[in-house]
């Protein structure tokens, strides 16, 4: 939908983001409240989230299949294990179409800032359109921000790209009109989306070259085809596919314990660094083991699941693996802190995300801005990840730690949207006009929390994606089980916050 088309300016929701959080919320406003009056914006053009940012070869998700659906609209034709972005992005869009969500949406819109209008009990949201620069407002009851962590790439620090003949691309902003044939192409980074985009090209590119810096936790995996027979018994079997993600979550659940700050977690760690060296010793080229195996505290680093063959791909001839800086890009090169210089054609950037998704300036009812709130509360923090004091009818869907690190997103997703539907369905059914989380909850929250991190090795210095840097306050992980989650958000009773009712 075109801004001239756009909805009215008043909605009962605006959701901001269209990923995943976007999708699920917008869908269950539909069917569990039968609200139909809300808005979706999000930056890109279409729904998709990370899946419509990250279109890089290879690309793919490292969570089973099984679990990589919304449980009220699930997937049974993934055609293997973990499956790959154009499959994910084509079920995200199929959701879209089953539940008529193509009407709510606005794409190549910002979200420039928000302000409660403490007198109409609403929010007054700034948006703007990229294509013009125009500037707008829209006017809803209740805000949620879906925005999520994992779409704007991270800018490239390294002096001289603006002198660079051939292309630069990045992991999340890909190119497809940029070709690699024959090409010789200088990655930067080894997270992820590097792990997954080299032995997509290896055997198109002349020559890749990657420089890293330190290694992740690298673990055997193998990405297997599920069949015709395996998608019709998904398809067709009452149960089966429930039963499978019932028996694969409960699996990944067990990988909580190794995160705990406890003798058993230090014995699991620490296997896993024994599997993922005698992976590497098996499978890589001697000159690259020391490069590859951490020298940092087991569980430093983030689990790489190579389930696209990248230690195997290292032992191709036209696939280099460099620990040498770039410090500097010319015409047709690359310089590294050594002194060398190594020779490119295209240089793609696997260098992660910008981590800004916060720091849209958002005003409460007392005239404090987001940040100025967190500042008091000595970091990023929201209560139950959903809510913060002060902010009537503003609710975040994967908000401050909310991550969980070892099991699907989108379980994580769906509880979060499970308990902001509980919350905000007074508001939609008139039956007050603001609700906001107290105070002393939002306080002793923050405070469990931060307890809870203590005893996980989430708060090692290490983990910088993690930490504050200006608080050292870990702002993004969820230290307890996805059990006390479900919980928390699904079943736990609502004494925690303030209902208002408007006297007109």
């Amino acid at each position: 939908m075109t801004l001239s088309e756009s909805q009215t300016s008043f909605k009962e929701v605006i959701i901001i983001g269209a990923g995943f959080s976007g999708l699920a919320t917008a869908c269950q406003l539909k069917r569990k409240l039968h609200c139909n009056d809300f808005s979706v914006f999000d930056r890109a053009s279409g729904f998709g989230g990370a899946w419509h940012a990250n279109q890089y070869p290879g690309c793919g998700v490292d969570i089973p299949a099984a679990l990589y659906s919304l449980s009220f609209a699930p997937k049974t034709d993934f055609s293997c294990f973990f499956p790959k972005q154009h499959e994910i992005l084509h079920y995200i869009n199929s959701v879209v179409e089953s539940h008529q969500l193509e009407s709510h949406f606005t794409g190549h819109t910002e979200w420039v800032g928000a302000s409660w209008q403490d007198s109409s009990k609403t929010w007054l949201v700034q948006l703007k359109d990229l294509h013009t620069g125009q500037e707008f407002t829209r006017e809803c009851r209740i805000l949620i921000s879906a925005v999520g962590a994992l779409s704007v790439p991270n800018k490239s620090s390294i002096p001289g790209t603006e002198r660079f003949r051939g292309d630069i691309v990045h992991t999340a902003n890909w190119d497809q009109t940029v070709s690699l044939r024959d090409k010789r192409v200088v990655v930067i980074g080894n997270g992820a989306s590097a792990t997954q985009v080299i032995p997509a090209i290896a055997k198109e590119a002349r020559e890749i070259t990657q420089f890293i810096r330190t290694p992740q936790l690298y673990l055997p995996g193998q990405n297997t085809t599920i069949g015709s027979l395996w998608q019709s018994a998904y398809k067709y079997v009452p149960g089966l596919l429930v039963l499978i993600r019932i028996v694969i979550f409960l699996y990944l659940e067990t990988a909580t314990l190794q995160f705990r700050r406890n003798r058993r977690g230090a014995n699991m760690r620490d296997q896993q660094f024994l599997l993922s060296r005698r992976y590497i010793l098996d499978n890589a080229p001697e000159k690259y083991w020391s490069l590859l195996i951490p020298t940092t505290e087991a569980g430093c680093k983030r689990r790489v699941f190579d389930n696209d063959g990248y230690i195997h791909c290292l032992n191709r001839e036209n696939v280099h693996l460099i620990n040498d800086p770039v410090v500097e890009i010319n015409e047709s090169s690359v310089l590294t802190q050594s002194g060398q210089v190594y020779p490119a054609d295209v240089i793609i950037l696997g260098t992660g995300f910008s981590l800004a998704h916060f720091d849209t300036k958002v005003i409460g009812c007392q005239g404090l801005t987001r940040a100025e709130h967190w500042q008091s509360l000595g970091g990023i923090k929201a209560f139950n990840t959903i809510a913060m004091s002060g902010f009537p009818n503003l609710f975040y869907v994967l908000g401050p730690n909310s991550g969980t690190g070892h099991t699907s997103t989108i379980y994580a997703i769906e509880n979060y949207v499970d308990l902001i539907l509980r919350v905000i369905e007074p508001i939609l059914s008139k039956k007050v006009s603001s609700v906001q989380v107290k105070a002393s909850s939002e306080q002793s929250y923050s405070k469990e929390i931060e307890q809870a991190l203590q005893k996980t090795i989430y708060n090692n210095a290490c983990l910088s994606w993690f930490i504050d840097k200006k608080t050292g306050t870990n702002w993004a992980i969820y230290p307890w089980s996805s059990f006390w989650m479900w919980y928390t958000t699904r079943i736990a009773g609502l004494d925690d916050w303030i209902h208002e009712v408007k006297i007109l």
